[in-house]
């Protein structure tokens, strides 16, 4: 395994057609920078067309932006049904963008934000663009999780929306967990397919706008030991883009830092926490997400009893 890995062993991409959320910013800017330079035609979904369009602007290749804005399913919907008239063929998916740390707010569907964002809204993207991918071999849905999983993360299903009580730390740690957890049982369901995959990765700690959210508590202690802690937003996309173009890449597999606590460093394999690898809870989760988008994902008609992802 490469024990240093980086944009320059990105295989080329021509021919390949790759769609990244939250592309205008931070990690998912730079994985569609680099997509872009290795070839690849690069669609930069975003919620302001707008600031799309200069981060484009800013990118060398075949650059589009399409508008999508993850706090709406109607977004979702409209972004996804474009899409699909525009491409033929979509050979990755990369769920990038996301919150963190939210004071308490909802999405225009009444989800909890970061719960309805980082995971209804890549489901239902997912789901509505599959069929994109399912005719190509060697596509991928990569959807970004975090550290942030581990920290009081647990599925809550008696209040999803945490409408009893709010804690914005652990709404993250769900939101991050679910991300897990989908992308394990849409592997388990990819499976008898075999031209999709699915794979999760993590950036580890790094430099972007995504903590402008952080509670006050914790903001100086941060402040104090970013320069010690973080890494540049290039570096944080390493994983994405190993987990989307690695050939030795396999489905349900997981990617972060190879540093230690996986905070910052060169990207290889990670193993998450044994939470996310609990199927009936995965399960659960995904039958509770196509009743709330409102999407059945099409994968679903393949059988689920393939081998969960192992530790």
């Amino acid at each position: 395994m490469t024990a240093k890995w980086t944009t320059a062993d990105i295989p080329d991409q021509h021919g390949r057609v790759a769609v990244v959320t939250g592309a205008n910013t931070g990690l998912g800017y730079e994985t569609a920078k680099a997509l872009a330079e290795r070839g690849a035609s690069v669609v930069l979904a975003v919620r302001d067309v707008e600031k799309g369009r200069l981060a484009a602007a800013r990118m060398t290749g075949d650059v589009t932006v399409q508008a999508l804005d993850l706090t709406s399913l109607d977004s979702v919907r409209a972004g996804a049904a474009t899409l699909r008239a525009r491409l033929d063929r979509i050979d990755l998916l990369i769920n990038n963008a996301g919150v963190m740390y939210n004071p308490k707010q909802t999405t225009r569907d009444g989800f909890e934000m970061q719960f309805g964002t980082n995971h209804l809204g890549h489901f239902a993207l997912t789901g509505l663009l599959l069929d994109r991918m399912l005719p190509v071999p060697g596509s991928r849905v990569v959807t970004v999780s975090s550290t942030g999983h581990r920290i009081r993360a647990a599925i809550h299903f008696d209040d999803l929306q945490w409408e009893r009580s709010y804690s914005r730390v652990a709404a993250y740690g769900q939101s991050k967990l679910a991300n897990l957890m989908f992308t394990y049982e849409l592997q388990r369901r990819l499976a008898p397919h075999g031209t999709t995959v699915a794979v999760a990765a993590h950036p580890g700690v790094s430099s972007t706008e995504l903590a402008r959210n952080t509670p006050a508590a914790l903001r100086l202690p941060i402040t104090w030991l970013a320069p010690l802690i973080t890494q540049t937003p290039a570096m944080g996309a390493l994983p994405t883009l190993r987990a989307a173009t690695d050939p030795a890449t396999l489905g349900g597999q997981y990617y972060g830092p190879g540093g230690r606590y996986e905070v910052t460093g060169h990207p290889r394999l990670v193993t998450s926490s044994p939470a996310s690898y609990e199927v009936a809870v995965q399960q659960r989760l995904w039958a509770v997400s196509e009743d709330l988008t409102g999407v059945k994902i099409p994968a679903t008609k393949f059988l689920s009893g393939a081998a969960a992802p192992r530790r």
